[in-house]
């Protein structure tokens, strides 16, 4: 899969059941926002939840991704499969080894972590909130040498163009979360934020380790079947390719982590804010997550190893290269502009039509709100990121992406510091976005002094901006008369309307037509 053509074919394939995943993950957390509710619970859960997917991130699933596939097709193409299988199991007997000792010491040390991570869990007097995000930290925290081996596997997957086997994973864990939910709903029905909530919240956080078994077992069947599975090696070795592969794998590790260093930041600050604030971000964050899903990490997934196979030759075909990324971009911002445009245009019915039942307290809908509308003012920037990385790491470059998360990472800090003490939650979603959007500046900048970013898309995406933005007027309108509706049927009314003003308006300025030719 080595042309634009095929990157449309993968994207496809991959976006659907990321979609599937992300609507299921809407209805987990439409559940956990009813069972947990906003207040001490939810912020303790959401902070041990956060911990394994910070590191899931860092260890594995971008970074492993981005410097593993390089390594693999290049020892494919050069020495053959069997040598890559060799070179897939070695990583994979240092990476398992590696990350059982992160398990051990940090659930030997969660309350020094969980200090580190939510500082005003300590400090605040609510010894309950503290207590509970560690015993709930300590119950998810075996999710994470689990699934970043998944990630491991699924990378392999990719190589042959087997997408479905990784998109397919969230599924199943969405699956697993909504179960786990609804039985600890069923076990203590009454919805309050004192002991017995942290107990449903026991029950919810089990279910993350659970699903990472569950996991592992249907993704190591399907590589078993497809004689794919990395042989296993008890000690851990280092041929020179494996070497190469881990020289790649620290600099990616920060690169492909800037997004969730940068929400990581918004949790530690968000502790020192009211109690609510690290709900109010992981809510938001949920609904700016389904664009970034669907399409931003799908197009990461799909771009990289068609990248990988142009630039791992020994004369690149750079025009390739720049049609690839152009194609990259165009169906990223279809996505990203009309979603930057109607969670401008419609955040607060966005929260209430979604999250506003049971124990979520009406009264925080128009703050998470706020926060929503920050976060997705950085939407199409991070898209953005996950598009244009992927040729860096192709070409074996991991330092340069690194280099600039380092930067975004220092920014969005001092922004955040500003910004908290002005606007609160928001400041801090808004300082991520504007991180994000300097970073992507920087990446588009570096890529076309190296000859592999045509200016020429802007064309395309100016015509997407102005649909987006009459699509956006025209949910103003419609809104004032949906007053008499339930909060349900506004969203559903919304979001249809969304789509029948803009897809019209895309096929009209011919930016799909000229996308498939």
């Amino acid at each position: 899969m080595t042309t634009a053509s095929g990157l449309l074919s993968a994207f496809s394939r991959i976006s659907v059941f990321t979609a599937l995943s992300r609507v299921l993950g809407f209805t987990r957390d439409i559940i956990l926002a009813a069972v947990l509710g906003i207040g001490p619970v939810s912020d303790a859960f959401f902070v041990a939840f956060k911990l394994p997917n910070l590191f899931r991130r860092l260890t594995a699933e971008g970074a492993m991704t981005s410097a593993f596939i390089p390594g693999y097709t290049g020892v494919e193409q050069s020495e053959g499969k069997t040598a890559a299988q060799h070179l897939a199991g070695e990583i994979q007997s240092l990476l398992v080894w590696v990350l059982l000792l992160i398990l051990v010491v940090f659930e030997l040390f969660m309350p020094y972590v969980i200090t580190a991570m939510a500082p005003g869990f300590a400090f605040d007097g609510d010894i309950s909130r503290f207590d509970g995000a560690i015993h709930l930290a300590r119950l998810t925290m075996p999710y994470l040498p689990m699934v970043s081996l998944l990630a491991l596997w699924i990378a392999i997957g990719n190589v042959y163009g087997r997408f479905a086997l990784g998109a397919s994973v969230p599924v199943i864990m969405n699956l697993v979360m909504i179960s786990g939910a609804l039985l600890a709903w069923f076990m203590w029905p009454d919805l309050d934020q004192d002991g017995v909530g942290y107990e449903r919240a026991g029950i919810i956080a089990l279910s993350v380790a659970t699903g990472g078994v569950i996991k592992l077992l249907i993704i190591g069947t399907m590589l078993w079947r497809m004689k794919s599975l990395p042989p296993i090696y008890f000690f851990p070795r280092l041929s020179p390719n494996s070497r190469t592969v881990w020289r790649r794998f620290w600099p990616a590790a920060i690169g492909s982590a800037g997004t969730q260093i940068n929400l990581l930041i918004d949790t530690i600050l968000a502790s020192l804010l009211p109690i609510g604030a690290i709900s109010q971000l992981y809510f938001a964050d949920r609904i700016a997550q389904l664009p970034l899903g669907v399409v931003g990490i799908a197009l990461g997934v799909a771009l990289l190893p068609t990248l990988s196979r142009l630039e791992q030759v020994k004369v690149v075909d750079t025009a390739a290269v720049r049609q690839v990324l152009r194609r990259g971009i165009i169906i990223g911002m279809l996505a990203a502009c009309p979603a930057l445009a109607g969670i401008m245009a419609i955040s607060d019915d966005l929260i209430r039509g979604l999250f506003a039942y049971g124990a979520f307290d009406p009264a925080m809908v128009s703050s998470t709100a706020a926060v929503l509308m920050a976060y997705g003012a950085g939407i199409p920037a991070f898209i953005l990121i996950k598009t244009l990385q992927p040729s860096f790491y192709a070409a074996g470059d991991t330092a340069t992406p690194m280099r600039i998360t380092i930067l975004s990472v220092g920014i969005n800090i001092a922004l955040s510091i500003m910004l908290m003490q002005i606007i609160g939650a928001a400041g801090l979603a808004l300082a991520t976005s504007i991180s994000l959007w300097i970073s992507t500046l920087i990446l588009m900048l570096i890529l076309r002094q190296r000859d592999r970013f045509e200016v020429s898309v802007f064309y395309p995406l100016i015509k997407i901006a102005v649909a987006a933005g009459v699509m956006a007027a025209g949910l103003v309108v419609i809104r004032h008369g949906l007053d008499h509706f339930a909060a349900w049927q506004t969203l559903v009314i919304l979001m249809l309307s969304s789509a029948g003003i803009y897809l019209p308006l895309i096929y009209v300025m011919g930016v799909w037509r000229g996308l498939k030719g």
